[in-house]
């Protein structure tokens, strides 16, 4: 079992820094250079099929391998921003306790909730007034009912 946590928590920092490493520009600059590469030298190899493989099949392969990496990544992130919407509505006085864990829900029940909140929307549409719903003095009133908890 540790031996499995251990493991666990390599692919889990491997992955987050191949996946932030991957979304810099020049991760971009360098895949475009590479395919900058393999076009120049299609003179070289007469455009032949090992030319086109080599290509086919490194693309396949990064490709491939980049899935698991990205899955992994925004399963985590998907988690965390979970845990953190779960305590806010959890702490927000008002607020429905039946959304946390909402993602266990059925799709039906997502409807039936998003049938719901659209009609929060139409109720809201109806205020003219961006005020009406948002204001300072509200906002202030708030902040204090949070400071004095």
């Amino acid at each position: 079992m540790a031996e499995e946590v251990g493991l666990t928590e390599r692919f889990e920092n491997f992955s987050q820094r191949v996946t932030h490493a991957v979304g810099r520009p020049w991760a971009f600059l360098i895949a475009m250079l590479v395919i900058i590469v393999w076009a120049v030298t299609g003179p070289l190899f007469d455009f032949g099929d090992t030319w086109q493989l080599v290509i086919n099949t490194g693309t396949t392969i990064i490709t491939f391998l980049m899935v698991f990496l990205i899955q992994q990544t925004q399963n985590k992130d998907s988690k965390a921003m979970e845990l953190k919407l779960n305590e806010l509505v959890a702490a927000t006085k008002g607020a429905s306790n039946r959304l946390i864990d909402v993602e266990a829900l059925t799709e039906d029940d997502l409807d039936v909730l998003h049938g719901y909140y659209r009609q929060l929307v139409g109720l809201s549409k109806r205020d003219q007034d961006l005020t009406e719903s948002h204001s300072l003095e509200e906002a202030e009133r708030l902040h204090g009912q949070k400071s004095r908890g």
